[in-house]
């Protein structure tokens, strides 16, 4: 695949593109309606909030309403998308969205921003590396780490009617674009961005980015992987994931996420069940989130470009001591 991944800023903010994005859905189906825990400021909908008043709704800082007011919308044959902060919109609702929404077989679409490391300044308190796994484990949900704004883009508009929890992990701001604007994406289907024979490097949402420049440290080195995008967490895309192990031999995921329950343990459960290989994690080890500019949260959890090398490089040596 053809990547205009640079390493550089995006064109455009995710924060900033997100309102037209939602007004577009408007146009295209008149059941879908967005829902805000008093953060429109955050994705910046409030222009869209006073264009739309019949389409969107601030539900103010009672997210667990929120959630069963969306619960609600779905009953009466709407469609709603519905935001705010990654812990308050899983971990502080959780019982709402498992009973109201995954439990009562509803279909909505959830939003949680500046999910793990991107949350920065907030702090520990607002620093989600848990809600993966607690999406996972929702019968039937649907998880999106969002790499970058052509992806949010893409399966915003292929979720509209997708059944059950949906849950989108995405950065407001600081996303490197990845893929061209005309790439397609398909739940459930994930993408290789690069060839590679020595090992694969699983990577979501704003790791993506970080494997990519990874590549390029082991490739200086006669080092060949493949990168692999799942494009969804859940459903995983099992065949691929499969089909890669064997080709190379090795797995290293990538997630800015806690390594329990995330993407790596889902890669790690397949394997151990239908192809053992060696298998390491990049990933937050098991640890609180804390205060910090995203480059020095990178370093403190080890999430940066040379990490994910370093693990190639023991996973390889573990495949050759087989």
């Amino acid at each position: 695949m053809e990547l205009r991944y640079t390493g550089q800023s995006p064109e455009a903010e995710i924060s900033e593109q997100f309102g037209n994005w939602m007004e577009e859905l408007f146009d295209v189906d008149e059941k879908v309606v967005y829902l805000d825990a008093d953060l429109m400021g955050s994705l910046k909908t409030q222009e869209l909030w006073k264009k739309r008043p019949d389409r969107v709704f601030n539900c103010g800082i009672q997210e667990a309403n929120m959630v069963g007011v969306a619960a609600g919308l779905f009953l009466a044959g709407y469609k709603p998308f519905v935001h705010s902060f990654s812990p308050f919109i899983t971990r502080r609702v959780y019982d709402q969205v498992f009973l109201s929404v995954g439990y009562a077989h509803k279909s909505v679409h959830l939003i949680g921003s500046d999910a793990g490391i991107m949350a920065s300044a907030n702090g520990g308190t607002h620093m989600c590396f848990e809600d993966v796994a607690l999406m996972r484990i929702i019968p039937g949900a649907c998880i999106v780490d969002v790499t970058d704004s052509v992806m949010f883009h893409s399966l915003l508009k292929e979720t509209v009617d997708w059944p059950g929890v949906t849950y989108f992990r995405t950065p407001r701001r600081g996303a490197p674009d990845v893929y061209k604007r005309d790439t397609t994406f398909n739940i459930g289907q994930g993408h290789i961005l690069t060839e590679g024979t020595d090992a694969t490097v699983i990577a979501s949402g704003i790791l993506v980015a970080t494997a990519l420049e990874a590549q390029k440290i082991l490739k200086a080195e006669g080092i060949s992987i493949q990168v692999v995008d799942p494009i969804t967490i859940k459903p995983l895309d099992e065949e691929l994931v499969l089909r890669c192990a064997a080709e190379t031999g090795a797995v290293v995921t990538a997630e800015n996420h806690n390594i329990i329950g995330g993407l790596g343990s889902a890669v790690a459960e397949l394997l151990a069940e239908n192809h053992p290989v060696p298998i390491l994690r990049v990933g937050v080890c098991d640890c609180f989130g804390q205060t910090g500019t995203v480059d020095f949260l990178r370093k403190e959890y080890h999430l940066q470009p040379e990490d994910i090398a370093e693990k190639v490089r023991k996973v390889i040596m573990l495949k050759k001591e087989r």
